[in-house]
C-alpha cells in the first residue's frame, strides 16, 4: 500500500483534473470564499514541508500538534506535514516537535519547540503582535520552493493520531465507500476537523474519492440551498 499519505491522495486528482476546483472554502461570517485547485493545494502542501523541513528543522518521524480549524490553508499545511513524513496529532500536545496555531488561539499553543501561527487571512497578512519565539507561517511559507522531495517514510509510519499512513487511507476509503463518493461528487460541509474521525470524514474521505470538497465555516444556513445549486452539490455531509 501506500508509502506517502500526501502522495497517494493527490496524484490521482493532479493526473486527471489538476486544474479544477478540489476546495472551495466559504466563511459566511467574513464573506471570503475561495477557490483552490489540486494544483494549488500541491504547491501549498509542498511549500508546508520545504518550510518544516528546511526552516525548522523537522524529521520524518516527527510529530506536529495542530489546533486548526476545517480550513483550507488546515488541509495544506496537513497534506505538508505528511509529504514531510509526519505524524499529526490533533489537539495541544506537548509532545509534538512543532505545533500549528491559529491566531485567535496563540495562548493554547503546547509547549513545544518551534510554533507555526496562522492569520488564515485570505491574502496571506501576517498575524499582528505575534509574540517572540513563533514564527509566521503566512510570511514564512511564501519563500520556500511549490515542489518536495519526497520523504522516505514508509506505510506503517504514524500518520494521524497513533494510526498509520495505511489506516488512516483505509479508513478514509471506507467513509468514501460508505457514502458512494466518486470523482464526480461535489460534497458541502460544514464540519469540523478536530478530531481523527472528523478529520477522515470529513477531509479525506473526499480527497480518497477523488471529489471535491465545499467548506463552509460559520455557516448561515439560510444561504445553503443557494450555495449548493451554485457550487453544483451533489453531496452534503452532516
Amino acid at each position: 500500500m501506500a508509502s506517502n499519505l500526501t502522495q497517494t491522495l493527490l496524484d490521482p486528482v493532479l493526473a486527471a483534473d489538476p486544474a479544477g476546483p478540489r476546495i472551495t472554502f466559504y466563511d459566511d461570517a467574513s464573506g471570503e470564499r475561495v477557490e483552490v485547485s489540486a494544483v494549488t493545494l500541491a504547491n501549498w502542501a509542498a511549500k508546508t514541508a520545504n518550510l518544516l523541513c528546511d526552516e525548522l528543522g523537522f524529521e520524518a518521524g516527527g510529530k506536529v500538534s495542530v489546533l486548526l480549524p476545517a480550513h483550507w490553508q488546515t488541509a495544506a499545511a496537513l497534506l505538508g506535514v505528511w509529504w514531510a513524513g509526519g505524524e499529526v496529532v490533533l489537539g495541544a500536545v506537548d509532545s509534538a516537535d512543532v505545533a500549528m496555531v491559529p491566531a485567535d488561539r496563540l495562548d493554547e499553543a503546547p509547549d513545544v519547540d518551534e510554533v507555526l501561527a496562522f492569520s488564515l487571512d485570505a491574502f496571506g497578512k501576517a498575524v499582528p503582535d505575534l509574540p517572540v519565539g513563533m514564527t509566521d507561517y503566512a510570511t514564512s511559507v511564501r519563500v520556500h520552493g511549490d515542489q518536495f522531495r519526497v520523504s522516505g517514510s514508509g506505510s506503517g509510519a504514524a500518520a494521524l493520531d497513533g494510526r498509520s499512513v495505511d489506516e488512516v487511507l483505509v479508513a478514509a476509503r471506507e467513509r468514501a465507500s460508505a457514502r458512494s463518493l466518486t470523482a464526480a461528487d461535489r460534497v458541502m460541509s460544514s464540519a469540523s476537523w478536530s478530531t481523527a474521525e472528523e478529520l477522515i470524514d470529513g477531509l479525506l474521505s473526499v480527497l480518497v474519492a477523488g471529489a471535491s470538497l465545499v467548506q463552509v465555516a460559520n455557516a448561515d444556513e439560510g444561504k445553503n440551498d443557494r450555495r449548493a445549486d451554485t457550487e453544483k452539490v451533489t453531496t452534503v455531509l452532516s
